[in-house]
């Protein structure tokens, strides 16, 4: 086989570095933790899916059905995350992501039984419970089968889970609770979570830490807890991404809890209609968004570190409008279409902010730094987002206004503006410390 030349070095010149590459088993690996992210967004996002039945079933307000979402959920979901990580850095990470998700599949089981507000909101509870193990083992295992460079493509395809799921939650809520009541959708969904622990048992191959990490990145010894707390809260650029995104969260959870229930009881969209049109808009548009996210985190910050900053700040300026106009609509098809913008706009700070952590963070400080950029971004955006929206509501509708929920979505507007000064902030960060990197080099 033939090769082909490669071209002289010249003087004072060093050759490209080349990427190792990607394997089989690499893709495969990524598949099943894929899958598992994808059951881990049915199962948080099915309640939201269900708001109407489980509301008029359970007989719950708007702000105990934010509080459940929200605030419960993510006092849960964010804290344990931290001990759980720390576990994870220090034993197999793929076996505790197996039993993460036993426990959520079996906690989703439960609220499928639930025949009380208190039944459904400690279930449900349980469920945070659980997928606070999911995610950041994940994380740390995709960037040791993926090397720098390439770990943003693959990340940007890992997080396609949260469409994709959102997409089937819809569509599989929506028809199950349609045919035979939404109590049965919870049981399928938890009985099929459990299956999949086995897969990630036999798949998810525990992968040498650091592997594909420059030597430099290698520590002599394992960070201890409070070295990798602090080493995160240090440094200000992975403080301002987690509050950048912690921020946009609270629109993305704040807005997407009460999305379908909004949809319905105030721009006269059907189950039916809802299970077709709203799941293949996430399914789609969505996906493409988070995709394109990942590529463009790639492309862009391999000559511009700021571009972890300037790319979802880009993003959610142009995001704005279509949101004001997304909830103004009067009526469901225009409303989806503005909506369908915002779905592809609003998740561009996803990529970049995992990215950017795990390249900023030692292979041993992986797992806890991820849980950690988790536990301050969805403390804010499930915990304050949907409970936010949810008492604004009842408040609205308790002085007899009609259109409550849009009043409610209206005020997540200045965080909007909030996310986009947090983001360029960041940028303004990371362009001082490549400014010091190459004068230090220099």
């Amino acid at each position: 086989m033939t090769q082909t030349p490669k071209a002289p070095v010249g003087a004072g010149q060093s050759p490209a570095p080349q990427l190792p590459s990607v394997g089989r088993r690499a893709w495969i690996v990524l598949a099943m933790l894929s899958f598992v992210y994808i059951l881990n967004f049915l199962c948080r996002l099915l309640p939201t899916i269900l708001a109407k039945p489980i509301e008029d079933s359970l007989h719950l307000s708007d702000g105990q059905f934010g509080l459940v979402t929200g605030f419960y959920f993510a006092v849960f979901y964010t804290f344990i995350s931290i001990p759980v990580g720390y576990l994870a850095d220090r034993t197999s990470r793929s076996k505790v992501l197996a039993c993460a998700c036993a426990i959520w599949s079996g906690a989703t089981m439960a609220c499928g039984f639930a025949v009380g507000y208190a039944q459904f909101a400690i279930s449900y509870i349980v469920v945070g419970f659980g997928e606070a193990g999911g995610v950041p083992p994940s994380y740390a295992i995709i960037s040791d089968y993926f090397p720098p460079g390439r770990r943003g493509m693959a990340l940007g395809l890992y997080n396609l889970g949260l469409p994709i799921g959102v997409a089937l939650a819809v569509a599989f809520g929506a028809s199950i609770a349609a045919a035979f009541g939404w109590q049965l959708a919870f049981q399928a969904l938890g009985a099929l979570g459990i299956i999949a622990v086995i897969g990630v048992l036999v798949v998810v191959k525990e992968p040498l830490r650091g592997g594909l990490d420059p030597a430099s990145a290698k520590p002599a010894k394992k960070s201890g807890f409070w070295e990798t707390l602090r080493n995160f809260f240090s440094q200000r650029a992975l403080v301002l991404v987690a509050l950048g995104g912690g921020t946009t969260q609270i629109i993305t959870y704040g807005a997407g809890n009460f999305t379908i229930l909004f949809l319905m009881r105030e721009k006269g969209m059907t189950f039916q209609e809802v299970a077709l049109y709203y799941a293949l808009l996430v399914g789609i548009v969505m996906s493409f968004g988070l995709f394109v996210a990942g590529r463009s985190v790639d492309v862009f910050s391999r000559r511009w570190k700021q571009a972890y900053g300037l790319v979802p700040a880009l993003a959610l300026t142009i995001s704005l409008p279509f949101y004001i106009g997304f909830v103004w609509a009067p009526a469901w098809p225009l409303a989806l279409a503005f909506l369908s913008a915002c779905m592809f706009l609003n998740y561009f700070y996803l990529p970049a902010a995992i990215t950017l952590v795990q390249q900023e963070v030692r292979p041993d400080q992986r797992v806890m730094s991820g849980a950690l950029l988790l536990l301050v971004m969805n403390f804010m955006g499930i915990g304050l987002g949907p409970t936010f929206v949810g008492a604004v509501s009842d408040h609205f509708r308790a002085i007899a206004f009609h259109n409550s929920l849009q009043i409610a979505m209206f005020a997540l507007v200045p965080c909007y503006i909030l996310a986009i000064l947090f983001f360029l902030w960041l940028s303004r960060v990371l362009r001082r410390e490549s400014r010091t990197i190459g004068e230090k080099v220099q």
